[in-house]
């Protein structure tokens, strides 16, 4: 929990997929003082949780562990309707035998793990063995028939002449549902809102200002993610364009949908609200 005594810690995960938030993020418009803390979503899932950062994008399964400790920030998520290019399951063997098989795991994700689980086992009736291993594909399928790469290890992933299958999870859920799917949302903690009601509104303010000016500037963050990451121009205005970062009734109602197959399956054991702050909570 945040004391005071520190100053307030905002999470970022470094995947491309939440750069259209946080890009043009100016810490300096901001009249307290922040800490931004960069790690793998895993990784800030926990600190969040433990209170160790006060306010992150923290995956969507994450979110609904802990609800009842934080907040969701309105209107921000990762979500695509169909098509997400990086969240990945690579397979070496046809499905038919994955589904009874061996799946390595990125350690680096919540959602997607159990968002695989549900398509293997609700809607596939497969009972494969999963283990969980270092996002690279290449290690991966030393052991294992399939693989699942999440972010800029999935991207780089695709790239590779690895003759694989691959099935990309966010087309695979709406065939399967016909909803979005949210892979990530913006939380804040419960307490640390209740502590710091003025940062939690400049910071929500100036993330959402953030987010539209990406949406109407989207020019830099190509261009940083063809320096950062590689590729060209022409595939990363496809994928910035097939990402979503609002979180309006389509995107809830999709993600209500997967906490609900998640209990059906035993990932997760209570009934989740999607709580939103407002700036009543904080006052």
């Amino acid at each position: 929990m945040n004391d005071g005594k520190r100053p307030f810690r905002i999470g970022r995960i470094d995947y491309a997929n939440v750069w259209p938030v946080f890009h043009y993020f100016d810490p300096g418009r901001l009249s307290g003082g922040i800490e931004m803390v960069y790690g793998m979503p895993a990784e800030l899932n926990r600190l969040l949780r433990e209170g160790e950062i006060d306010l992150a994008a923290v995956s969507s399964f994450a979110y609904g562990l802990s609800a009842e400790d934080y907040w969701l920030l309105p209107d921000l998520s990762v979500s695509t309707f169909g098509r997400v290019q990086s969240l990945l399951l690579f397979l070496k063997k046809p499905l038919e035998q994955v589904l009874n098989g061996k799946i390595a795991l990125t350690a680096t994700s919540a959602t997607t793990v159990n968002l695989t689980k549900i398509i293997m086992e609700k809607f596939y009736g497969g009972h494969p063995s999963y283990e969980t291993a270092e996002p690279s594909l290449e290690r991966m399928m030393e052991k294992a028939d399939a693989a699942l790469l999440i972010g800029d290890h999935a991207i780089r992933a695709s790239w590779t002449d690895h003759g694989y299958q691959v099935l990309d999870l966010g087309e695979l859920w709406r065939e399967l549902t016909g909803h979005w799917m949210t892979y990530a949302v913006w939380a804040v903690r419960r307490d640390a809102a209740a502590a710091h009601p003025e940062a939690v509104r400049e910071i929500y303010r100036e993330m959402v200002r953030a987010k539209r000016l990406a949406a109407a500037r989207p020019e830099p963050l190509v261009a940083e993610a063809v320096r950062r990451i590689g590729g060209d121009s022409a595939y990363w205005q496809g994928y910035f364009n097939g990402l979503c970062h609002d979180f309006g009734s389509p995107q809830q109602e999709g993600l209500r949908l997967y906490y609900r197959y998640a209990r059906e399956l035993g990932l997760m054991d209570n009934a989740v609200a999607l709580a939103e702050w407002s700036e009543s909570v904080s006052a």
